[in-house]
């Protein structure tokens, strides 16, 4: 995990997975809660945020 606000900012910040084939995607916070950004892969609109482990 990052110790430091920029590396965590980069790592977490604005990035979104696909539910469906696990696909990474960076798109702004309120295009995704609106429904407007969909996967590249699969076209699919369910994303969920990156799980900080």
């Amino acid at each position: 995990m990052a110790k430091f606000p920029e590396a965590n900012a980069r790592l977490f910040k604005n990035i979104f997975v696909c539910k469906r084939c696990k696909s990474r995607i960076r798109a702004n916070q309120m295009k995704v809660i609106a429904g407007k950004v969909s996967c590249r892969k699969c076209s699919s609109r369910a994303l969920r945020t990156v799980r900080m482990k």
